[in-house]
């Protein structure tokens, strides 16, 4: 099952969804992340971040949603609404959730907002996957409405 992260730029929150789900998933379960308007670059605080947590990012990099290398069976949006943030739409036959996050590589002011800033968007993002990874996946592929029900209810979880 192929899982993609999808938000405008693919620097910050779709690569900390897309390095931490492949750290925590099982066999069998692989998410990629794209943008709609890629950023060109991650965000040195969300690599930076990943390392601390032992997570590596090698291979990673900020991408358009144009080039998936694979077709997701699922497709999550990882954009907020601090901002007014528009989501971009993924069109196809996939099952699509929301995961809202606000946007941590906008966030002004001292070096230790900033940090507790991603901070925060990071343990949104690593309860959700853990939540994601816990659900009993060969049940609910079955039914794909109990599926996007549970995984509805996932992006409401805080961290």
């Amino acid at each position: 099952m192929n899982v993609l992260f999808l938000c405008t730029g693919n620097s910050c929150r779709s690569v900390l969804s897309e390095a931490t789900f492949n750290h925590l998933a099982p066999a069998g379960l692989r998410a990629i992340s794209a943008g709609s308007q890629p950023a060109g670059q991650l965000h040195p605080r969300a690599v930076a971040l990943l390392a601390k947590k032992g997570i590596s990012t090698e291979g990673y990099y900020s991408k358009s949603w144009e080039n998936l290398p694979v077709t997701p069976d699922i497709v999550v949006t990882v954009c907020g609404s601090a901002a007014g943030e528009t989501c971009p739409a993924y069109l196809g036959p996939v099952l699509r959730t929301h995961w809202g996050v606000d946007d941590p590589g906008h966030v002004v002011g001292t070096e230790a907002e900033i940090e507790a800033a991603f901070n925060h968007a990071y343990g949104i993002i690593r309860t959700r996957i853990e939540a994601f990874v816990a659900l009993p996946l060969e049940e609910l592929v079955k039914d794909k409405a109990k599926l996007k029900a549970e995984l509805d209810h996932i992006g409401t979880l805080e961290a």
